[in-house]
């Protein structure tokens, strides 16, 4: 057997491909180190606290079926019969780097326990601690498996990856409150989409905005949907369209209820629960701007994305946004309900803005570049 220094948690994409539908930004992360540390690494299963490791040929042929951009759940399901009985003969080599990168199992008690066996040395990626600092945003339950999540990271890392500052500042006070050292860390932003450097903008017959992301409560989309209706209350059949792009989430069942009885809404609200990334970037290039009223974020990439196509944001004023774009973004309350009916009106009334030509959003080759470094720095 060849040997390979990376181990790499899969747990989540399988999931994600068996489940079908748009990946979520936490699954484009996921994706993005499978395509960076595939051809160095052994994939890891969790199933029910136990942890499987596959061969270097089994982890070869599974990568490949996680990068497919067809459906590859049958073949996924013939994979995982013929690959198992494998996994049984197979252990992790003393010493190996642990990546995990999506969060899944981080919650199970024997994740600490089989890093230690096998002396592994752990490095997680950690996206936000929303369900611990907004757990009214959360599904039930979310903040109680989170904070086990975090504990288990902080009892078991030899290093801590964070998508930004305001992250890592959240984890190191939260380790402080519960008693643990802070593992060393490095921030490393996400990379952008590799979108087409000159899209062709999806322009109808009038202005429209674009808002990205799953639809839950956290992202605050019926702030937009009391928005349009006073617009549209207001301007009637010149009142602009709202594309809502993502799938439906949870916390959100007044926004699905408006979605599929739209009433005065009829015909100025399009949603989008799928939408591959030429689609995408169409819809962003040809918005009068990108629009994010979250009530919190770990990270926000349809900001950056908005950005490097020279779309104006709108969004709400949070530190992680102050972080990755600076003053670009026009910044609102997410509750300033009329702040952002004067912003959107403002930009809907005249010719489309173009504002950000200099603005360079971060790559994957930035964002591996950083992580490649660190790690060697941790290795000594």
């Amino acid at each position: 057997m060849s040997e390979r220094p990376f181990l790499l948690d899969v747990s989540r994409l399988i999931w994600r491909v068996w489940r079908g539908g748009l990946p979520t930004g936490i699954d484009r992360v996921c994706h993005a180190y499978v395509e960076h540390f595939g051809a160095r690494s052994q994939a890891v299963v969790q199933r029910r606290g136990f942890h499987f490791v596959l061969s270097p040929a089994d982890s070869d042929r599974l990568f490949r079926l996680l990068l497919a951009k067809e459906p590859v759940r049958r073949t996924l399901l013939t994979f995982a019969v013929s690959a198992s009985l494998r996994t049984v003969k197979t252990s992790p080599r003393l010493g190996c780097l642990y990546l995990n990168v999506g969060h899944t199992g981080l919650n199970e008690p024997s994740l600490p326990t089989w890093i230690a066996r096998h002396r592994l040395r752990a490095v997680y990626l950690i996206h936000d601690l929303i369900p611990l600092t907004h757990p009214q945003l959360c599904r039930d339950g979310e903040a109680e498996k989170h904070k086990l999540r975090l504990n288990n990271v902080l009892a078991s890392a030899a290093g801590v990856i964070g998508n930004s500052q305001a992250t890592v500042d959240d984890l190191a006070g939260f380790a402080e409150r519960q008693g643990h050292s802070m593992p060393p860390s490095v921030v490393a932003w996400l990379g952008a989409e590799d979108f087409p450097h000159d899209p062709r903008p999806k322009i109808g017959g009038k202005p429209h905005f674009v808002v990205v992301g799953t639809i839950e409560g956290r992202k605050n989309h019926q702030l937009l949907m009391d928005v349009w209706r006073d617009i549209v209350a207001d301007r009637r059949q010149e009142a602009p369209l709202l594309v809502i792009i993502g799938q439906r989430g949870w916390q959100a069942n007044e926004v699905f209820d408006q979605l599929d009885r739209p009433g005065d809404l009829e015909g100025h609200v399009l949603e989008l629960s799928s939408c591959d990334d030429d689609d995408l970037a169409g819809w962003i290039a040809g918005a009068r701007a990108l629009l994010m009223p979250s009530f919190a974020e770990g990270f926000g990439l349809p900001v950056m994305e908005a950005l490097q196509l020279g779309t104006p944001v709108i969004a709400t004023d949070l530190p992680v946004y102050r972080e990755i774009a600076g003053d670009r973004p026009v910044y609102l309350g997410p509750t300033d309900k009329a702040g952002w009916k004067s912003a959107v009106e403002s930009l809907a009334g005249g010719p489309q803005s173009k504002k950000m030509p200099d603005f360079r959003a971060p790559t994957w080759q930035d964002h591996f570049s950083t992580v490649e470094a660190w790690l060697k720095m941790l290795s000594v």
